[in-house]
C-alpha cells in the first residue's frame, strides 16, 4: 500500500469558484480575494486579515511593518520550519533563540525572558504542529517589556487556546496554506490584526508600496509582490466554508492514531495539554531514547509509508551554523525532540485502511531495529 504524507481536500466547490475566476479574465487584484480576506477575518474573529504570497511573506511583512530593522533582535524557537528566523534576518535583525518546552515543543516562556536585552523589539512564537504557545505568559512578558509579538500560526489555523483562535492574541498573526496545511490555497497565506493602522501597511508593502488608495504608479514606501491571485483566493473561499468539516476529519484521524499506536512499545504521541484545541496539522510522534529513528522511518518508506522527520533545528542548518557559529549542544531540549520526531501520514481523508497499514507497519519497524 502507497500512503503519502499528505494529501489537499479539493472537490467539487474548488473546481466550480477557480472556473469561476478563469472565466471572469480577472485573475489578480479582484473581488475574490478580498471575498476570502473577508471569510478568514470572520472565521478568526478579527479586524482585518490581509492575504498574501505565502506564510514567509506574512511573517516578513509583519516584521518590516513593525519596525524591526538592523542591529535589533527577535526571540524565536529554534525548532520550527526556517522561514520563521529567516524572515528577522531579511531585515537584518537577528533571530535569538530561546529552547523548547519538552511537552508541547512550544518556546519555553521561562527561557524567554531571561534573554530580554536593550536589543530586543519582538517575541515571535511558533505554534508548533497547531498546538498553541502559552501566549498568556508571553504576552505578560511582552507587555512587561514594551516589545511586539508576532505569532506564526502558519500550522494552527482553528487552534484554541483558553477560548482564543491562535494567531489573534498579538499584534500579528501569519497563517500559510501550502498543500499540507489544513486548509489550502495552493501557495498563499493571511496576515490577521485587530490593528487597522497595521493592515493598512500590510496591504501596501504587499502591493509594491503603492498607496493606500491603489494610484497605480504612486509608491509611498518600500514594498514587495507578495500578492494573492485570484485563482488562489478562490480555492480559499471552497476551503473556508468547510474548515470546520475538515478540522473535525483530521481530528477524527489523530484519535484513530491515538488508538491504535497507544500500545506500541517506544513510541510516545503527541499531547494535548488542558485548555487546548489542537488544530492537526501533522501527527508527529516521538521515538524513546534508544531507538534509531532514521532506521524506522526507512522502514517505513522501504513499504510505501511517507514519513518525515519534523523539524532539523534551524541553528543548526548549515547556513545558521556558518553566520551564528552555532553548534551542537546549543539548545538540548530542541536537539534531543529533533532527533527523536517522526511525521506519519496525516490528512483529513485518510482512510482507516491506511491509518491501520501505518499503525502495522511502525509495529513491525520497531521489533526490527
Amino acid at each position: 500500500m502507497k500512503v503519502p504524507l499528505s494529501s489537499p481536500d479539493i472537490g467539487p466547490e474548488e473546481h466550480e469558484l477557480v472556473s469561476r475566476v478563469l472565466d471572469s479574465g480577472i485573475l489578480s487584484i479582484g473581488s475574490m480575494v478580498e471575498r476570502f480576506e473577508q471569510m478568514v477575518a470572520a472565521y478568526l474573529g478579527v479586524g482585518d486579515a490581509v492575504a498574501v504570497s505565502s506564510g514567509t511573506a506574512g511573517l516578513h511583512l509583519a516584521v518590516s511593518a513593525l519596525g524591526i530593522g538592523e542591529g535589533d533582535e527577535v526571540i524565536t524557537t529554534p525548532f520550527s520550519f526556517v522561514a520563521s528566523s529567516n524572515c528577522v534576518l531579511y531585515e537584518r535583525a537577528r533571530p535569538v533563540f530561546a529552547d523548547i518546552e519538552t511537552e508541547t515543543l512550544n518556546i519555553d516562556p521561562m527561557q524567554v525572558e531571561s534573554l530580554i536585552t536593550a536589543k530586543t523589539k519582538a517575541i515571535l512564537p511558533v505554534h508548533a504542529f497547531g498546538h498553541p504557545v502559552d501566549m498568556d505568559a508571553l504576552t505578560d512578558i511582552a507587555a512587561k517589556y514594551g516589545l511586539a509579538v508576532i505569532e506564526d500560526a502558519c500550522e494552527a489555523i482553528g487552534s484554541l487556546y483558553n477560548g482564543k483562535k491562535a494567531g489573534t492574541m498579538g499584534n500579528a498573526g501569519v497563517f500559510a496554506f501550502y498543500p499540507n496545511k489544513q486548509i489550502t490555497t495552493g501557495e498563499g497565506g493571511v496576515i490577521a490584526t485587530n490593528n487597522r493602522e497595521l493592515a493598512g501597511l500590510f496591504r501596501s508593502m504587499r502591493n509594491q508600496g503603492r498607496s493606500m488608495n491603489n494610484l497605480w504608479l504612486h509608491h509611498e514606501r518600500l514594498g514587495y509582490n507578495y500578492r494573492l491571485d485570484e485563482l488562489s483566493a478562490a480555492l480559499g473561499v471552497a476551503q473556508v466554508r468547510k474548515i470546520d468539516e475538515i478540522l473535525d476529519r483530521r481530528e477524527a484521524v489523530a484519535r484513530s492514531y491515538h488508538a491504535k499506536l497507544g500500545g506500541l512499545k517506544g513510541v510516545i504521541l503527541p499531547r494535548v495539554l488542558p485548555g487546548v484545541r489542537m488544530s492537526w496539522f501533522v501527527y508527529v510522534i516521538r521515538l524513546e531514547q534508544g531507538i534509531n529513528r532514521d532506521r524506522v522511518m526507512h522502514y517505513l518508506q522501504d513499504n510505501g509509508i511517507d514519513c518525515r522527520p519534523y523539524f532539523t533545528p534551524i541553528h543548526l542548518q548549515p547556513f545558521y551554523r556558518q553566520l551564528f557559529h552555532y553548534r551542537e549542544g546549543c539548545y538540548p531540549n530542541t536537539e534531543m525532540a529533533a532527533s527523536s520526531t517522526l511525521a506519519l501520514p496525516f490528512f483529513n481523508r485518510l482512510t482507516e485502511q491506511q491509518v491501520d497499514y501505518v499503525s502495522q507497519v511502525l509495529d513491525e519497524a520497531l521489533s526490527k531495529v
